[in-house]
Parts: structure tokens; sequence; C-alpha cells
């Protein structure tokens, strides 16, 4: 365990992606805990092993997970609520809506995405309020999840938002009108 841990500490890209591509059926708290900080890894293909490895995970590490979502760490909190939803960890739903009033538009996006890919129920206010977010990436998840719930966006919204020009607004919009 030591050297496991030695390893997802160190520098080495290629060693971490080694060893994080073993340890998807890892049980051992220090182990799943080194995993879930290397979904702030600087090097992208690290931080993706680390989404797989808790992803794959077969054990109850859900909350471990849940307890993520309220780090410090933007990143870890954002792609935390993402690995819960492809989980399909319903329980998580109440502590990723706390998600979507984060002050990261990356967090936010990945919390919204997470709710829609859940389909979590009643959480219409949210999506509506998060079509006019600031953050573009924010809005797109917004849109998305309103698909994926059948939430309708009153016109007036929809005349705010089309004003970003955004291609991949345009065409969320129209999959939300068919």
């Amino acid at each position: 365990m030591e050297e496991i841990i030695k390893i997802l500490e160190s520098g080495n890209k290629e060693n971490k992606i080694k060893v994080l591509e073993t340890l998807d059926n890892t049980n051992n708290l220090e182990i799943i805990k080194q995993i879930i900080l290397r979904l702030n890894d600087e090097d992208i293909q690290v931080r993706g092993e680390a989404f797989n490895a808790l992803l794959l995970n077969q054990n109850k590490i859900s909350n471990i997970l849940i307890d993520n979502l309220s780090s410090t760490n933007k990143n870890i909190r954002g792609f935390t609520s993402l690995v819960l939803a492809n989980k399909n960890e319903k329980s998580a739903i109440s502590e990723i809506i706390k998600l979507v009033g984060d002050k990261h538009g990356m967090v936010r996006s990945c919390a919204i995405g997470a709710l829609g890919y859940l389909k979590a129920e009643k959480i219409s206010n949210v999506i509506l309020k998060s079509v006019l977010d600031s953050n573009l990436e924010v809005q797109k998840s917004a849109l998305q999840a309103a698909i994926q719930l059948g939430i309708i966006i009153p016109e007036y919204k929809i005349k705010k938002i089309l004003k970003n020009k955004d291609q991949q607004i345009k065409n969320l919009l129209l999959k939300l009108k068919k």
C-alpha cells in the first residue's frame, strides 16, 4: 500500500497511470482517498484514469465520494459529482444540488450535468435558473438537463440564451423544442 501511495504522489505520469489502471477494485480507504486526489492531477490522462478507477469500483465507496463533494478543490467536487452520476448514485442528489451554487462554473456545470444524468426530480427551478448562468458551459449543461428531464424553458429565457450566438446552444435548443 505504501508503495502505491508513493507512486500516486510522485510526478511520474506513466507510473501513476499504470497503478491507477490496477486500482478499480480496491476497498482500501487510504488508496481510495489517493485516487480521489488524482481527480485534481495536472495531467488529464491521470485524471481520466482516476475517474475510471472510481467509476469501475464495485465496492461500497459512494459515501466516500459523497463526502468529497464538499472538498475544497473544485476539480474534486466537480468530477466526483460526475462519478456519482455515472454510478447512478441517486442518494447523492441532495448533496450534488448544493454544488449548483458553487462559485466555480466548472463545478456548477458538472453538478447540473450529473443531476440531469441522474434524472433528479423536482429540480426544474434549478435548471430554469441555470440556463441563464453567466457561464456558457453551465448554460449548456442546464439545457442538456432540461432535454433529459423534459423541462420546458420559457420563450423569454430562450431569447436571452440565443444572444450568446453559440452553435452548440442553438443545437440544444433545437433538441429541446422536439
